[in-house]
């Protein structure tokens, strides 16, 4: 299991600038996970949820929704990236999201974290990240996306 790079403060970010951190460990993407987030979203689109009719479609199998591999980085990108000394982080949303390939079920997913940019805002600093999902055997990202998180001293 690999381990994250632990930064010992928001402000150390900005020596990283630049850097690529990972691939992280593998993340297994089963129809159980699938049909949860399904019942979720309400989007219970078949190529995600009937696996017999998926299997005659165009992609053989059911396949993610594209939202469940964005909704991952929570859980891929700690696994390369952790900040410490912080009295709060957040969320601050996406500069960009795009979904290059599709996630069959059964798929083995990844991350990688580019330290794009980091910049200072009130009491803290925020951190652009462009982090590229990819799939074991895929010739394609599935997943690329320039998040931004905001960590508050």
């Amino acid at each position: 299991m690999a381990e994250p790079r632990v930064f010992a403060s928001p402000d150390d970010l900005r020596d990283a600038v630049g850097e690529e951190l990972g691939p992280g460990d593998w993340f297994e993407i089963d129809q159980r996970r699938i049909d949860r987030f399904a019942d979720a979203t309400g989007d219970h689109q078949w190529i995600h949820v009937d696996p017999e009719k998926a299997a005659t479609g165009p992609f053989g199998t059911t396949i993610a929704h594209g939202y469940l591999t964005l909704s991952l980085l929570p859980a891929l990108v700690p696994r390369l990236v952790r900040v410490e000394n912080v009295a709060m982080g957040v969320n601050y949303g996406l500069d960009r999201v795009r979904f290059p390939a599709p996630v069959p079920v059964g798929s083995r997913l990844r991350a990688t974290v580019r330290i794009a940019e980091v910049t200072e805002v009130a009491d803290g600093v925020q951190l652009a990240a462009e982090v590229t999902v990819e799939r074991a055997g895929g010739e394609k990202p599935v997943c690329v996306a320039r998040t931004l998180t905001r960590y508050y001293r």
